[in-house]
């Protein structure tokens, strides 16, 4: 999910802007079963009446967050909600044709909610219509009809519905008719802070990142240990003269296939994402790193079973060939020798799919040209023009410091955080690999580009641990730890 509050929202209308201080909050609790969506819990302190369906009081989602909210009543609302994002209650009665939600926007493209019954393409029981309200907590009341009204307990799910790239509505409650309770699971509320509350780690740890409550998928220790005996069992090889003192090591993969999928963030949910591009093994939403680990690979060094992927380039949109990939393993920690090798099944994310902001030349998180072969920009200011042999490229890096407990996290990026002065400590006290990965195109960019995931703010990349644990071991001893630049094995040659 994006954390759209805390980048610099450009001129125009397609970026959410904040007139109020708000605080966000951790409605997610629970694992849905394993399929990798949330229960949630209403929000304390909500002020609910008979018909009334608290936005937050969510079975699953997709794409949400809640805040609290300055709307009457108080309590929290439901914000971040893009094209495609849903919400999904469950043992509702609707009691009447006549409905309502009471929204907030602060985007002028406007779009609309769509209320279905029994799935997000179940029959459409009424449709909410949003325009901008001025502000994101500037509340109004929307009205629907429904055609009729359906009999027992329903399964109620909201669709949002845009043209926008953006966020476009901030949902605090319904009026359904009749008192509804939202979920047959009931949750314990989690504080309101933007990192939901870790439970202890135990020795017993789930194969996917959704087989745990609230998303925390507890590291399995005794495969961890085994991982940290392996690494201190290798013996360090002498560096040569002459070695570039760099820790470092890479694997170069080719594309393993595209799909409409993300294991991470939408398991064994085939079709739910965006188009990624995956390199590694051939990844599908059901993919686990057990599971890589059984298959091939199109990855070169040695013992690298792991995925990578990140949105695929368009090009007027059709998909743009990549040129190469290589994944960087290497260190930015003050002392490389402190790295040790990921733990089994650590997945992570980096980047934010849902943040849509205008990155001309000179902002942060470029597109670049190999060479510096770059001539002009884009129509839109986004996208570099390169000159003949100049391809477009672009490196993205992943966090290096670990809270040694959590393989995922609901977000999957809270388990992973950054150095302080060069040093891996507090919340995220081991230090590991900092994987860099480089992106080239069959592409001199230009206009025509964008994403899968909107716009070349929206670069993000996955990657999912299904590496030789001994293997991975060798490569940090010898070369990261010995601060020595070596190819795609343990060696200096």
């Amino acid at each position: 999910m994006g954390m759209e509050s805390q980048h610099a929202a450009p001129p125009g209308p397609r970026r959410r802007r904040r007139t109020t201080r708000v605080v966000l909050g951790a409605a997610v609790v629970a694992a849905l079963g394993a399929s990798g969506i949330y229960i949630a819990t209403a929000g304390a302190g909500e002020v609910t009446t008979p018909g009334t369906l608290q936005a937050e009081a969510y079975a699953a989602q997709s794409g949400a967050k809640t805040e609290n909210t300055s709307d009457a009543g108080g309590g929290r609302n439901v914000g971040w909600l893009a094209n495609g994002d849903w919400l999904e209650y469950r043992d509702v009665t609707i009691g009447s044709t006549s409905l309502s939600a009471r929204i907030a926007s602060g985007n002028p493209d406007g779009g609309s909610i769509e209320a279905r019954l029994g799935t997000r393409s179940g029959t459409l029981l009424a449709t909410f219509p949003v325009a901008s309200t001025g502000g994101w907590q500037k509340w109004t009341t929307v009205t629907a009809k429904a055609a009729a009204v359906p009999a027992g307990r329903q399964t109620l799910v909201l669709v949002m519905k845009s043209r926008s790239r953006s966020d476009f509505v901030n949902i605090n409650h319904l009026t359904v008719g009749v008192a509804a309770s939202a979920s047959a699971t009931p949750a314990t509320p989690a504080p309101a802070s933007a990192t939901p509350a870790r439970p202890a780690a135990s020795g017993a740890a789930p194969t996917s990142p959704s087989a745990s409550p609230g998303g925390w998928v507890p590291v399995d220790e005794a495969a961890w240990k085994e991982t940290l005996a392996l690494h201190r069992a290798v013996q360090p090889k002498a560096v040569p003269a002459g070695i570039v003192r760099v820790p470092e090591f890479h694997t170069n993969c080719t594309v393993a296939n595209e799909a409409a999928d993300d294991p991470i963030v939408l398991p064994n949910l085939p079709g739910a994402s965006h188009l990624h591009t995956f390199f590694g093994p051939k990844v599908t939403a059901g993919s686990t790193p057990a599971q890589l680990r059984t298959q091939s690979t199109t990855c070169d060094a040695a013992g690298d079973n792991s995925a990578y992927w990140a949105p695929t380039l368009l090009l007027n949109g059709r998909p743009v060939k990549m040129k190469d990939f290589r994944a960087y393993y290497g260190a930015k920690v003050k002392d490389p020798a402190t790295v040790v090798p990921f733990p089994p099944g650590l997945v992570m994310v980096q980047g934010d799919a849902k943040r849509q902001v205008a990155t001309p030349k000179g902002a942060s998180g470029q597109f670049w040209c190999a060479g510096s072969a770059e001539i002009g920009r884009s129509a839109d200011g986004n996208w570099p023009k390169c000159a003949a042999g100049g391809n477009l490229i672009y490196q993205l890096t992943y966090q290096d410091c670990w809270d040694g407990k959590h393989i995922d996290s609901p977000d999957h990026r809270s388990h992973m955080g950054p150095a302080v002065n060069g040093v891996c400590t507090g919340k995220y006290p081991v230090a590991v690999p900092n994987i860099s990965m480089m992106l080239g195109y069959d592409s001199l960019g230009g206009d025509g580009l964008t994403l899968s995931s909107g716009m070349a703010s929206s670069i993000h990349g996955d990657f999912m641990n299904a590496w030789d644990p001994a293997k991975l071991a060798a490569l940090v001893k010898v070369c990261i730890n010995a601060d020595a630049k070596c190819g795609t094995t343990p060696s200096f040659g």
